[in-house]
């Protein structure tokens, strides 16, 4: 497995660009870790006492340590500054005087409240870019509502749709309305930055978490406002789509088989031992095999049970049928291809050792992102950052005693 080294050297395609990001949780720092990741220079700034609550957050804190902070804090240098005090406040407009983008995801308007709205940092530095990602929206009768993902998820259409038809609405295990967000403000970030080398002017990006889950609901409301149809929870299925399920194999493990197409069923019977089944009338054709979804299901699955999972995806492969293990940690780190892409990375971590995470996405040939070090310590380049700007030691440290930083 390769090894992140940290070095303070980026040679990303966004090297040179400086973010700010204020927020903490997942929706804006997020969308900071990937514009980290490709090589930006990202000052976070966090809270003196506490920082962001992701830092204790994760099922697993290891010595006390957030695995979960030590990937999403990535690449970012940790400033404190207490933005609800107006001599802080004016310390993050030096900052913010010579930067690009700024990331927060605040409720609106709290930036305006401590004099950092975007029509008063825009007189400072018009070529500013504000990313503001939330859970309604900036504007709009919810704008001031509470947002988080899980509500994001479930007003965006998401929620309705995923698990079981005989269980209630279920949640995808990651907090994906958060991440979804996050990576829309990433590309309005930098839509805004290719316009800004045309115009010389910033502006706003307005990233809500509905509105980023609504964006990839793929015809869910055209399919209701047109015709009257309401998608509902599948399961592991897509009706009238098969086979295409995950299916048990004898060493407990799950293989999905996606062989709905014609041919690709044909070959799929052969794997089986039942080529017949290729010219069946119940199962000959798509909409033959759909109507016939749930006992061809059962067809496959006492053959697939019979099997190994590595077995099972040998002869599936070798036929040409696309097939692949539902994997857990323990598959990915195991996997070469994961390793000759060099999917996952150890990152050196000050605390633990090698910690392995994902490595940055996606690859560009000539000037792809790093990981140059972990989440980093609160509070860890506040020194760094704010000398950066003219502010000395004894002012730091009388900062420091106020409580300010």
């Amino acid at each position: 497995m390769t090894t992140a080294r940290n070095t303070q050297t980026s040679s990303g395609p966004l090297a040179g660009l400086r973010v700010v990001e204020m927020g903490q949780l997942l929706a804006g720092p997020f969308c900071g870790q990937m514009l980290g990741d490709m090589g930006a220079d990202v000052v976070k700034i966090e809270d003196p006492a506490k920082g962001d609550p992701l830092r204790q957050w994760g099922r697993e804190l290891p010595e006390g340590q957030s695995l979960w902070w030590s990937i999403v804090g990535r690449n970012k240098r940790s400033v404190t500054l207490n933005l609800r005090e107006p001599e802080a406040q004016e310390i993050a407009r030096k900052i913010l005087s010579t930067a690009d983008i700024l990331i927060e995801n605040f409720r609106p308007g709290t930036l305006e409240r401590w004099g950092l709205g975007y029509e008063a940092l825009q007189q400072l530095n018009p070529g500013l870019i504000m990313v503001r990602v939330s859970g309604f929206g900036q504007d709009g009768p919810y704008s001031q509502r509470a947002g988080y993902g899980a509500i994001g998820e479930a007003m965006g259409g998401l929620r309705y749709v995923v698990g079981d038809p005989s269980t209630p609405p279920s949640r995808v295990g990651i907090s994906i309305g958060d991440t979804l967000a996050a990576l829309f403000a990433t590309i309005g970030s930098l839509a805004a930055l290719h316009e800004r080398g045309i115009s010389g002017r910033g502006q706003v990006v307005d990233s809500s978490i509905y509105e980023a889950v609504l964006g990839v609901m793929e015809s869910l409301v055209p399919e209701w406002q047109v015709s009257g149809y309401q998608r509902e929870r599948t399961g592991a299925i897509l009706p009238n789509v098969a086979p295409s399920n995950v299916y048990p194999t004898r060493d407990a493990k799950w293989v999905l088989i996606a062989a709905n197409q014609d041919t690709v069923f044909g070959r799929l019977a052969n794997v089986i031992g039942q080529p017949e089944l290729a010219s069946d009338p119940r199962y000959a054709t798509h909409g033959a095999r759909g109507a016939h979804q749930a006992e061809l299901d059962e067809i496959i699955a006492e053959y697939t049970s019979s099997q190994t999972a590595e077995d099972l995806e040998a002869a599936l492969e070798k036929h040409g049928v696309p097939a692949g293990k539902i994997y857990r940690p323990v598959d990915m780190l195991a996997d070469p291809q994961f390793r000759a892409r060099e999917s996952i990375i150890s990152v050196d971590h000050p605390v633990l050792g090698p910690v392995s995470m994902q490595n940055v996405f996606p690859k560009l040939s000539r000037t792809t992102g790093t990981v140059r070090w972990p989440g980093p310590e609160l509070g860890q380049h506040t020194e760094e950052v704010l000398a950066g700007i003219g502010i000395t030691d004894q002012e730091l440290s009388t900062l420091r005693e106020k409580g300010l930083a």
